[in-house]
Formats: structure tokens, C-alpha cells, sequence
């Protein structure tokens, strides 16, 4: 029995480790506009690339999968990370 409640805290902590690292999102790149750093997914999520975030807009090219981490500000989200996954 101790065994088990030791499994269920450790998944517990997991857990609520993985929500306060903030949010992350991946899916294919559907469209990106240059001008307003908005990179739009297949499935129709919108995420804000801010210039201080490092990423080569030349690879943020319509059918190219990536993986965003972001924060919710005034309802948009807006990127910290984005890794564009390797072909």
C-alpha cells in the first residue's frame, strides 16, 4: 500500500510541475505572416512570436510541424519558445 500512495504523489507532483512550467502547443504550421509575427496551426491556434524569441522565420513554412510554449496575455497566446521539429 505504501508502495502505491508513493506512486499516486509522485504522479501528482509530476503533474502539477508540468502545469506551472506554462502552456505548450504542437501541430503543423498552416500559415505564417511575417509582418505580425502570427504563426497560425492546421487546427486553427494562433500564437504571437515576439521578436525576442529566437526562431528563423525562413523555417516557419506552411506543413512544418513545431512545438510552442506560450503565456496567455489579454487573451492571445504569445510565444516564450518555438522548436521547429527537424524533417
Amino acid at each position: 500500500m505504501t508502495r502505491v500512495s508513493a506512486v499516486l504523489i509522485a504522479l501528482l507532483l509530476a503533474v502539477s510541475l508540468a502545469s506551472a512550467a506554462g502552456n505548450e502547443v504542437q501541430g503543423k504550421i498552416k500559415n505564417y505572416d511575417a509582418a505580425t509575427g502570427m504563426i497560425t496551426l492546421e487546427d486553427g491556434t494562433q500564437i504571437s512570436v515576439p521578436l525576442t524569441v529566437k526562431v528563423q522565420a525562413d523555417q516557419l513554412k506552411p506543413g512544418t510541424m513545431i512545438k510552442a510554449s506560450y503565456d496567455e496575455k489579454d487573451g492571445k497566446k504569445v510565444a516564450n519558445s518555438v522548436e521547429v521539429a527537424k524533417p
